[in-house]
């Protein structure tokens, strides 16, 4: 079975490496989300890049993905139920808190230039692309979700603890795992915790 992975925003798919290297996974697919998208780069954007990548995969696929890459795992698996075995959910929010996409924006906006360079994208993007998730909530499509899911949060991510733990209750399917010491990047630092459940 395919495992795709999606990495959070700010990140790179290299951010999988460290956890791919501990996991025994035959198939894997790691996009770099920013290349997804055609034209101006906007969360739309990436979900219909996303799912034109896949659209010719015929056996259902897990997705792990961390913050932006769950939110568009669990985006995907409510509307394409059919193609979506499982996920693994990092860091998730089914439903985008406003003010700390504004407070995100807000840092990106004191960033100089040249540190969105290594992301291959635009500060201009990054700000775009924030600015468009400001208003996605999945909250009436969750009952569309009928497959496993895995949900891990660090035990210092404070900013979506919360948001874990009530996705956890609209899922009765879902496992949540806290995962002691880490922050919001487990696939950087703690991929040991994700390579043992993919390994599962």
């Amino acid at each position: 079975m395919k495992t795709v992975f999606l990495h959070g925003l700010g990140q790179t798919a290299h951010e999988w490496d460290a956890v791919l290297s501990r996991a025994s996974l035959p198939d894997t697919d790691c996009p770099e989300l920013s290349t997804l998208t055609e034209g101006k780069l906007t969360y739309t954007g990436l979900r219909t890049g996303f799912e034109k990548r896949y659209a010719d995969v015929k056996e259902a696929f897990r997705i792990c993905g961390l913050s932006l890459g769950a939110v568009l795992a669990l985006d995907y698996a409510i509307h394409h139920k059919e193609k979506v075995d499982s996920l693994i959910l990092i860091g998730a929010q089914y439903k985008t808190p406003a003010l700390l996409i504004d407070f995100q924006n807000l840092i990106f906006r004191c960033m100089p230039e040249k540190a969105f360079s290594d992301m291959g994208v635009s500060k201009q993007d990054m700000i775009r692309l924030c600015r468009s998730m400001r208003s996605l909530d999945f909250t009436s499509g969750l009952r569309e979700v009928g497959c496993s899911v895995k949900i891990l949060c660090g035990e210092k991510d404070r900013a979506n603890l919360k948001a874990s733990r009530q996705l956890c209750k609209l899922l009765p399917q879902a496992e949540l795992h806290i995962v002691p010491g880490a922050g919001h990047e487990i696939n950087k630092c703690a991929p040991e915790a994700i390579a043992a459940i993919l390994n599962c």
